[in-house]
């Protein structure tokens, strides 16, 4: 891994790779931007690959949370600087793709495609209305398990919050190395749920405003997206959603294939 290429507001930037597109990656819980190894590694002979580690994900926090706003503003910054001339393609995971929705929906000149994976309209009401009751409450468990394994983490035991957060994550069959799980990591479930940083209020009903490829696991307990959101998809033009025999971690359950079907639709 090379040195960063440079930091904005306190984040290590890396970029690399060759090519006149830029793509900004945003990874999700509980990963950093190791997670998209694999990734650059099959991307980077046509395009230039800007990764770089959440907010939050680094370290505890000190001083105030960052708000929705902040993290807004930080991933602004970072594309500004990565790409100041042209707009960007975001590759999205998970938590990441919440916060990269959300720089799309409030600065939709800085963003000319979009790559979700796993996560789509996880926040709308088709998606709310497509969840079982079982599937509602599962979801609210591990999610109310992470914001109070961070609220243990940050007032009363950094290891306790650790042995918890390790503990859903190897529930969840997350791929991560144990040791660089954290409990700082679980920050956006305590936004969600225990409205640190002002919570997740404010968020913008996300429609996407340029071509769109989602891709998702199939071999989950259940989805993060609605019927609708394939359905739009794939009716409008430039954009598909696909899905593979793929858990939530698909840059580690299907590395080649991801691949693959990036670099074909991004050669588009």
């Amino acid at each position: 891994m090379n040195a960063p290429a440079f930091s904005v507001l306190g984040a290590d930037v890396y970029v690399e790779g060759q090519g006149a597109q830029t793509l900004v990656m945003i990874h999700g819980w509980p990963d950093t931007y190791r997670l998209w190894d694999s990734t650059v590694l099959a991307l980077q002979g046509q395009y230039r690959c800007v990764r770089f580690t959440l907010p939050g994900f680094e370290g505890p926090r000190q001083g105030n949370a960052r708000t929705l706003a902040d993290i807004t503003a930080l991933l602004l910054a970072i594309v500004d600087e990565a790409s100041p001339d042209q707009p960007v393609t975001l590759v999205l995971h998970d938590w990441g793709c919440l916060f990269g929705y959300e720089l799309a929906a409030r600065h939709p000149d800085r963003v000319n495609r979009i790559v979700g994976l796993d996560i789509g309209d996880a926040t709308s009401p088709d998606f709310l209305r497509s969840l079982s009751l079982v599937h509602k409450l599962m979801i609210a468990f591990y999610q109310l398990w992470l914001a109070t394994a961070w609220g243990v983490g940050r007032y009363v035991s950094g290891a306790v919050g650790d042995a918890m957060t390790r503990f859903m994550a190897r529930a969840m069959r997350c791929p991560a190395p144990p040791e660089s799980i954290r409990w700082f990591m679980n920050f956006p479930y305590a936004m969600a749920w225990l409205g640190v940083g002002g919570g997740l209020r404010g968020v913008m009903r996300f429609t996407p405003h340029c071509p769109m490829l989602f891709v998702y696991g199939k071999c989950k307990l259940f989805m993060f997206h609605s019927g609708r959101w394939l359905e739009r998809l794939n009716t409008a033009p430039g954009s598909k959603a696909v899905g593979l025999s793929s858990g939530h971690w698909l840059t580690a359950d299907c590395p080649a294939e991801l691949a693959a079907l990036l670099d074909g639709w991004l050669a588009q």
